[in-house]
């Protein structure tokens, strides 16, 4: 990982800053002295964040808008350079979603969880872009999940916008490449985190969500996102379940298919049944839910096992090479031993 120093004075843009691991990136980002630009809906919440970036030694400025809306997301990345010069990192990170079966889901639902969780990054990665190309240089890291390679159960509309999200960062690489661009194109690919989302996204299940163990604190995945902003790969992974998930999808899909549903639905619930007076923050914010971490912190873990996504796809290859060298060897020692007691 290269020194921190080399993201003073960087400008970083960061989506969906002001809660969870948005925020969590946003305090990583302030400790190493960049620049932050920090988005979401919620005004308010926003300028707690700011404060907390400032009391850290940082430096923020703070844009209301809402990630959908590709014109303001345009509008905001144009200010940004015009107010601080350039535009270094941008973290697409904003994301709503819904716990629900498909056929309880409404189209609306449906496609706001799209254009915020898909689209957002689209409209985000096309902001940046606008600035970092003629620049030839930069940072684009798209927060993906596990999610975006084995899409689970009760969470098809967040799924399906992780697996575009994927998809869209795979064809700008290539795009990129092609370009002989120096803009860095990056994909984060999370396990289940313990932030607040699970108390203000929308659900139409009887008992409140949860995420799926294990689950890892915000901080954890801040820490791999700065690393990424210094070394950019082509992907991470982050948590043995994100890679124990992907690698186990390439090679069982239809078991997955089977256990996930044995398993994932009470995986996904607690035992608090949902409130009538539930809010959600689907279509508007909700306030005074704006923390780093969720209710989940007994259970999370501070540190997670972090591949890049060459390494990890090498996995399978190295264990059925050494699965295989190793049956050879037995074969062998078998095949001598015979011989010689024939000899015998």
């Amino acid at each position: 990982m290269g020194s921190l120093i080399a993201l003073r004075h960087k400008t970083v843009v960061i989506t969906g800053a002001s809660a969870g691991v948005g925020k969590a990136i946003a305090l990583r980002f302030a400790q190493a002295g960049a620049r932050l630009v920090l988005i979401a809906r919620d005004a308010e919440a926003l300028n707690d964040v700011k404060r907390e970036v400032e009391q850290r030694g940082g430096t923020a400025m703070t844009m209301a808008l809402d990630v959908a809306d590709a014109d303001d997301v345009i509008k905001a990345s144009d200010a940004i350079v015009g107010a601080l010069g350039s535009i270094d990192i941008w973290v697409n990170n904003a994301m709503v979603t819904v716990f629900s079966p498909v056929w309880r889901m409404t189209p609306d639902e449906f496609r706001r969880v799209t254009e915020v969780t898909y689209l957002g990054t689209v409209h985000g990665t096309m902001a940046a872009l606008r600035h970092m190309r003629p620049r030839n240089r930069g940072t684009i890291i798209n927060v993906g999940s596990a999610l975006a390679y084995r899409a689970i159960p009760l969470q098809a509309a967040y799924c399906g916008a992780k697996h575009a999200i994927r998809g869209f960062t795979n064809s700008l690489r290539s795009e990129l490449i092609r370009a002989r661009s120096a803009v860095a194109v990056t994909m984060i690919d999370l396990p289940a985190v313990n932030t607040p989302q699970f108390e203000w996204a929308r659900t139409h299940m009887p008992d409140e969500p949860r995420p799926v163990p294990p689950v890892f604190e915000p901080e954890v995945i801040a820490d791999v996102i700065v690393r990424s902003a210094l070394s950019p790969q082509r992907e991470y992974w982050i948590g043995l379940s994100t890679l124990k998930a992907i690698v186990a999808n390439m090679f069982f899909p239809a078991y997955l298919d089977r256990y996930l549903a044995r398993n994932v639905f009470d995986e996904q619930a607690t035992r608090t049944p949902v409130s009538a007076t539930r809010r959600d923050n689907l279509m508007t914010p909700v306030s005074g839910l704006h923390r780093t971490r969720g209710k989940f912190g007994r259970e999370a873990e501070n540190f997670a096992v972090t591949l890049p996504g060459s390494v990890g796809r090498l996995l399978p290859l190295f264990v059925a090479t050494l699965g295989g060298l190793s049956l050879g060897l037995v074969m062998t020692s078998l095949a001598r031993s015979g011989h010689r007691m024939r000899r015998w």
